[in-house]
């Protein structure tokens, strides 16, 4: 096992009780201009192939600008960005859906979340079992733990909330990783070694029904994190997957403690109309549990997109077995020989 590399402070090591006070570095806000500018685009693409969606050259210059300024802040920045003020419920439903997708088209490549290829996603409770390995914990309303998405970055847009919980908690992969270090610096080497991660049935041609990439990888003067600890824990399940050492266990028990310590993370509650990105290279998401109406149409719902970025930072070859090729800009998603890519606008089919 190798020593812990030098990791340098950088804008994406932060902690979230310094945040929290200074909502203004992480807040963005629509304008009427901007939002008409979005919605002249949506309106021109919305009965067109929504999967081969093109807006660059539909944009005006302030999309493009706002485009540039939240990746900028995603790829050198904070690693997340909260934009406020989209008309949630006041144009149509599929209209409100496709501006969502130009913005995220004008960010980057959009990705398949699923082996269904589904390009739009629809976040909420419908009921899923957690023992049934098919399940995503976004179709619950249990809490999802810090995680990364297996794409450069997440957008979500708020519909509904809950009528209790549902918080999104961020947190900074470098700063739990410097904490470790400073603590354990035994057991935070563990986490720059490979461990089995179940794909939950999601496997591509020729693949393990697992893969094996560390939960931090440091490679070309930076750091990146992939992690899931649910899915860790499950790859259990499959006879074959190798079984991760003690230390390593204590490594990710230590880690998941830190990153839960109320000092690290930063809570928010998205509100209808608010759209936040996060970048998965340098941040954990979570989501806290809720407690849904009892009225199907009421139900807490988020829309969400992956968002591959141009001008992203190389990621290290093990990546390639979960984000497939790595070519910034068209890398990450879930593909499976017979996916096919879609849009759904039905919020029933996850």
């Amino acid at each position: 096992m190798s020593s812990l590399p030098t990791i340098p402070t950088t804008a994406a090591t932060w902690m979230g009780s310094n945040l929290e006070s200074s909502p203004e570095r992480w807040t963005r806000h629509w304008t009427e201009e901007l939002l008409t500018d979005l919605f002249d685009v949506a309106r021109r693409q919305a009965d067109d192939d929504l999967t081969r969606l093109q807006v660059h050259a539909d944009a005006s210059p302030a999309l493009h600008e706002l485009a540039s300024s939240i990746r900028d802040d995603l790829i050198h920045g904070l690693g997340f960005t909260l934009l406020k003020g989209y008309p949630v419920g006041q144009v149509d439903e599929r209209l409100e859906a496709v501006g969502f997708m130009v913005l995220g088209r004008l960010l980057g490549g959009l990705r398949s979340q699923n082996a269904a290829g589904h390009l739009l996603g629809h976040v909420k409770n419908v009921g899923g079992d957690l023992s049934d390995p098919r399940t995503r914990i976004y179709q619950t309303n249990e809490r999802q733990s810090f995680h990364t998405d297996s794409t450069d970055c997440v957008g979500l847009l708020c519909r509904r909330t809950a009528i209790s919980g549902g918080r999104s908690q961020l947190a900074s992969a470098e700063t739990v990783h410097r904490i470790m270090a400073e603590r354990r610096p035994d057991l935070a080497r563990w986490l720059f070694e490979p461990i089995a991660t179940d794909r939950r049935g999601e496997i591509p041609d020729g693949a393990d029904p697992w893969f094996e990439i560390p939960v931090l990888s440091w490679y070309e003067g930076r750091l990146s994190v992939l992690y899931q600890r649910t899915y860790i824990d499950s790859a259990a399940r499959l006879p074959e997957a190798p079984r991760p050492a003690a230390d390593h266990i204590a490594a990710l028990d230590l880690w998941d403690s830190i990153v839960n310590e109320p000092d690290v993370h930063l809570v928010m509650d998205l509100e209808p109309g608010d759209m936040q990105f996060v970048y998965n290279h340098t941040l954990l998401h979570d989501r806290t549990g809720f407690r849904d109406d009892p009225d199907p149409s009421k139900r807490r719902h988020l829309l969400r997109l992956w968002i591959s970025l141009p001008g992203d930072r190389p990621l290290p070859p093990v990546f390639a077995q979960r984000y497939g090729q790595l070519t910034v800009g068209e890398r990450g998603g879930i593909v499976m020989p017979d996916t096919t890519l879609s849009v759904p606008f039905d919020v029933d089919v996850l």
